[in-house]
């Protein structure tokens, strides 16, 4: 998976949380976000995400424009943000298959969610609301459903 930023900026009002960051990430390279805190870390993870968009500037994931062909780009990322956006009141299993439908996994669907529980170790507690699992255990739900 190739990354591309072009002088990528974002602005909250006035605030500029990115300023013309640009950068690429070949596809195959390992890398690393590091700065201290208000650095524009998050920011540039939810810009590619397509989860917000750049004020400026032009970012690709794969060939594909993150405001443009964002469809395709989200068919392609999974992103597990530091808080979780999970859903107390569903089963994990539940969680499990209302995100594959959102992503469209087909025919596929349910074989892919056992291997991501088996994966994640949620086997036993695939059958547990969200809300009822330890802090330990939503961790690796949310990280089911970024896979």
């Amino acid at each position: 998976m190739s990354i591309l930023a072009r002088q990528v900026t974002k602005l909250y009002g006035k605030q500029k949380a990115l300023n013309n960051v640009s950068f690429s990430i070949k596809a195959g390279e390992i890398v690393g976000f590091l700065g201290p805190n208000g650095a524009g870390k998050s920011t540039m993870m939810k810009i590619l995400t397509c989860f917000i968009p750049p004020s400026y500037g032009e970012a690709q994931v794969c060939g594909f424009d993150v405001q443009e062909e964002f469809r395709q780009v989200k068919k392609r990322v999974g992103y597990l943000p530091e808080t979780n956006p999970l859903y107390l009141d569903m089963y994990v299993k539940e969680y499990l298959d209302f995100i594959a439908g959102i992503h469209r996994l087909g025919p596929n669907r349910k074989k892919r969610i056992a291997e991501m529980i088996e994966i994640t170790g949620l086997a036993i507690e695939q059958n547990k609301k969200i809300g009822q699992l330890s802090k330990g255990y939503r961790q690796p739900d949310t990280l089911a459903g970024a896979f």
